[in-house]
């Protein structure tokens, strides 16, 4: 799919974003299974590539249902998250033995999804049910949602608000960002933003929201700070169809992919200013930030990107599943028993 196309088809996808970048883990203390991954969803295969970000290997893949698309990794559930349209399911790693081990069934055609800091709670996007589905994260058998919240029309990318209450929904057909009240299980509030919202960004120390609008190329800044009253405050072009971003180098830098462009931009994350435009990517969609590097999921190419954060320079390249979108917060490390 594309933030411009349905969701359950084998051509050309599309993608959501998270929280741009991961606190980085001291490799050399850590036990093996404890390294950071990224769990990169390959559409074309239908699996998952497991890179082990130590050694920039994939070191394992993993079966999953038909066409997946969107991923989270939470560290504190030990789990990666992984929608898979086409089976209207939740495939569930576990991040230790990286193997699925729970299935969850999902709506009319998961999308989107994130979950609570707290790694108790898992919101998918049901992209034709028009819904906001949640689920608990720590269930060990395919047990239905815990709620089902109506939103707009065809929600994509998901972003839990570090307060544990509150999601945000970008519901592309309406060209809106939903601010979900989770406890009160209704929209609390709602933004017009740019054409075709899909991927969305929370920057929790601005309280700022990214959204990306994949048909008017632009990424629409909303300030957060009154969750009642979301506000744009800025729109930043950057090239056609903006699909994912991360926020990088301590929060500094916002990496936004470019699917048609095969681009990357590089913002400035405070003055809102593009720095650059990176060449070279093949439909890039996913992309995720970890310590001083950048990843970024080319769907045509088969492959994730790794770049250097501070300057955008192409440092490796590591070949994955066919398809590969990577459409979510891809990295995580299971926490310490």
């Amino acid at each position: 799919m594309t933030g411009t196309a349905t969701p359950v088809r084998n051509t050309r996808p599309a993608g959501a974003a998270r929280h741009g970048w991961i606190a980085a883990l001291l490799l050399c203390s850590t036990p093996a299974w404890a390294s950071p991954f990224a769990y990169i969803t390959n559409q074309g295969s239908h699996d998952v590539s497991v890179i082990d970000l130590a050694s920039q290997q994939v070191v394992a893949t993993v079966a999953v249902g038909r066409s997946p698309a969107g991923v989270v990794a939470s560290g504190r559930a030990g789990r990666a998250f992984v929608s898979n349209p086409d089976s209207k399911t939740i495939s569930v790693i576990d991040m230790r033995q990286q193997k699925v081990v729970n299935t969850l069934p999902a709506g009319d055609g998961p999308v989107g999804l994130d979950i609570s800091d707290d790694g108790r709670h898992l919101y998918v996007a049901d992209w034709f049910g028009a819904r906001l589905l949640m689920f608990d994260a720590r269930a060990t058998a395919a047990t239905p949602p815990l709620a089902a919240i109506p939103v707009g029309r065809a929600p994509a990318g998901v972003v839990a608000h570090t307060d544990g209450a509150t999601v945000f929904v970008a519901e592309r057909d309406d060209d809106s960002v939903a601010v979900v009240d989770t406890a009160a299980r209704r929209v609390r509030a709602r933004v017009r933003v740019g054409s075709h919202p899909f991927a969305l960004l929370y920057d929790a120390p601005r309280q700022r929201l990214y959204a990306l609008n994949v048909q008017s190329d632009d990424v629409c800044v909303i300030d957060m700070r009154d969750l009642r009253r979301p506000t744009v405050i800025a729109r930043v072009k950057v090239g056609k169809a903006p699909y994912g971003a991360a926020l990088a180098q301590g929060g500094a830098l916002l990496y936004v992919t470019n699917q048609h462009d095969d681009s990357v931009s590089v913002v400035d994350a405070d003055s809102l200013r593009v720095l650059r435009t990176l060449p070279g990517f093949g439909y890039p969609e996913g992309i995720a930030a970890h310590g001083d590097r950048v990843y970024v999921v080319n769907w045509m190419d088969d492959n994730v990107q790794v770049l250097d954060a501070a300057s955008g320079r192409k440092l490796a390249t590591i070949a994955t599943g066919k398809n590969s979108r990577g459409f979510g917060a891809f990295i995580g490390a299971p926490a310490e028993p």
